[in-house]
């Protein structure tokens, strides 16, 4: 009863206080994010191996195994590592103590796996370091089509104006489209020529990439004036690529269209993407960590003008999967 007697002994201040609360319950309701799921920190980064050509078995054993030993050393705060490998691709995550920095964790994931490509397979790249967390998933899906863009137009669209646009939205994670071709520059192997003019692929791909360079060459100066030097290293279109030397029999020069076609091609595609029954492309945005689902895709529909004024009008754009109805409704 003490509290019932001290209300009414001091009925001003209980008063302030009702009113106090009122004001500060208004400004978190206000303030609070209005999500479909909480933000969930778990320290966990994934670092991702590439190595076209080889079998998952030689991945693990070559790669996997190594970074693995490599890790337990140079890391600090590891709980545990898993790791999967597949033809051509090793996925290690690598799970830390609670409480850890992850951030310095990434640091020491790449200097050392920047210092293990010397001892890795020769050609291998440096790999992909990933940050996990739970509250990426997927908020926004923009499928892109065409009734006249072939398909690797569509996703070279994608790749270099839509992603590249939306880049800058605060809070959004764009990985690479699906569907769609990758562009690649192709070289088509004659070997029959090769045999004949007794060639290997070796040859041709040694002539392609000696003489196919960038090589600065500094500047000259005549007069008054500096001029940029341009050395005549790397072809500007393609099919010059054709009319490389590769090599000098009797006095004859052998080039590479005599043994070879180079042309713009795409590599092999590895999953197709319909829209409306016509071949397409779609990108997903992620949410990243603690940023607002609702905040996140009102940016993009903000940024999405901008970007389709720099791509071509053929290009249909159409948006699914919006999250932010599901947030609104709740909200």
């Amino acid at each position: 009863m003490w509290i019932v007697r001290l209300a009414l002994d001091r009925p001003y201040t209980f008063i302030v206080v009702s009113l106090l609360i009122l004001i500060l319950g208004l400004v978190a309701i206000s303030r609070m994010a209005v999500d479909i799921f909480p933000n969930i920190n778990i320290p966990v980064v994934s670092v991702i191996w590439s190595y076209n050509g080889i079998s998952p078995k030689e991945m693990e054993q070559r790669i996997v195994t190594v970074c693995e030993r490599a890790y337990t050393t140079t890391v600090n705060d590891i709980e545990h590592i898993e790791s999967q490998s597949y033809r051509g691709v090793s996925v290690i995550k690598i799970y830390f103590q609670p409480g850890a920095e992850v951030e310095a964790a990434v640091a020491q994931l790449t200097s050392s796996s920047l210092s293990l490509l010397r001892i890795l397979p020769p050609g291998i790249t440096a790999p992909l370091i990933l940050r996990y967390n739970a509250s990426n998933v997927p908020i926004l899906q923009i499928a892109l089509s065409s009734k006249t863009l072939p398909e690797q137009a569509i996703n070279d669209i994608a790749t270099n104006f839509i992603r590249t646009g939306l880049a800058t939205v605060q809070g959004a994670q764009i990985p690479l489209p699906y569907g769609g071709k990758q562009r690649n520059v192709m070289v088509d192997l004659d070997l029959e020529a090769l045999n004949a003019k007794n060639l290997s692929p070796t040859d041709v791909s040694n002539a392609l990439v000696s003489q196919n360079l960038i090589l600065p060459a500094g500047t000259v100066k005549m007069g008054e004036k500096e001029y940029d030097v341009k050395l005549n290293s790397s072809t500007d279109v393609i099919d010059a690529l054709n009319y490389m030397p590769i090599k000098e029999v009797n006095g004859a020069v052998i080039f590479v269209k005599d043994v070879a076609y180079v042309h713009e091609g795409y590599s092999i595609q590895t999953n197709i993407v319909r829209f409306n029954g016509q071949r397409g492309s779609f990108l997903t945005i992620l949410k990243a960590g603690s940023a607002s689902t609702i905040d996140i895709i009102e940016r993009v529909k903000k940024a999405l003008p901008k970007v389709l004024s720099t791509v071509s009008d053929e290009l249909e754009l159409k948006l699914l999967f919006d999250q932010s109805l599901f947030c609104e409704s709740l909200y």
